[in-house]
């Protein structure tokens, strides 16, 4: 039987924001028991790797048997070490900028901006980051999610901060996180090839499923509701995520 590997999203997927989804966290261990890899891949950049780690942990997730990749990680990757950044969102850019040797500096005179979902944006954080960009920053989005599911609805997520920042700066970001290049290369750098990419939102996750050139499951406990008209089904289309590992783990044996 081919190794298994399975790219998972958190939000929407495993929980939203602080509150687990049912059957999420048991769902995660019997992927885990089943023996495929479980790596996570979130675009939601506000959290260090290390904070994202502690909460899995606090749910009763097996930390040490599974994998975590941000998209605060991705947009780190696309930056030189002992480059200058202003960031227009929260820690968790800040640190993994940090880890990667980037000064992150409150000017506009920087080598790169990078933008993510950030609950504290502000006149003067558009106009620094707008006037750094128009100066010749190299422009960096975490992702383009334009929303993020939360219980009962949607917040605005980091789309809507980097539309923001990108009619200010004239120009178009460079995307790291899902669905684009960065991130997937961070994920088979780290666990290889992956076979399945679960996720809630089915324009991004569904096209990092093709740029991982892997399978995609579906669950509708997020942002998307059904499978657009015309588009190519998933492998699995479930109503969460403990329905849609029941199927797949159910389907092994056939």
């Amino acid at each position: 039987m081919t190794e298994e590997n399975w790219v998972i999203d958190l939000d929407g997927v495993i929980w939203l924001l602080n509150d687990p989804i049912p059957g999420s966290i048991e769902a995660v261990a019997q992927l885990v028991r089943a023996g495929i890899t479980v790596t996570f891949a979130t675009n939601n950049s506000t959290l260090t790797k290390e904070q994202y780690s502690q909460k899995l942990e606090r749910l009763g997730i097996d930390i040490q048997a599974t994998n975590l990749v941000t998209s605060a990680m991705a947009a780190a990757s696309m930056v030189a070490p002992g480059s200058r950044a202003y960031v227009v969102g929260a820690f968790g850019i800040n640190d993994a900028l940090a880890n990667r040797g980037v000064e992150v500096v409150d000017d506009d005179d920087v080598d790169v901006v990078v933008v993510g979902l950030d609950r504290e944006i502000s006149y003067d954080k558009l106009s620094r980051a707008g006037n750094a960009i128009r100066n010749g920053a190299t422009f960096i989005a975490t992702n383009t999610d334009a929303t993020f599911p939360i219980t009962g609805g949607l917040l605005p997520g980091a789309g809507s901060m980097v539309a923001a920042v990108a009619t200010v700066g004239g120009k178009a970001p460079l995307v790291a996180g899902k669905p684009s290049a960065p991130m997937a290369k961070l994920i088979r750098d780290l666990v290889g090839q992956p076979t399945l990419m679960v996720g809630d939102r089915f324009e991004t996750d569904g096209a990092f499923a093709n740029e991982l050139a892997c399978g995609f499951g579906l669950v509708l406990s997020g942002v998307s509701k059904g499978v657009p008209d015309g588009a190519p089904k998933p492998a699995y289309i479930a109503a969460n995520f403990s329905e849609l590992v029941n199927e797949a783990i159910a389907g092994r044996g056939r």
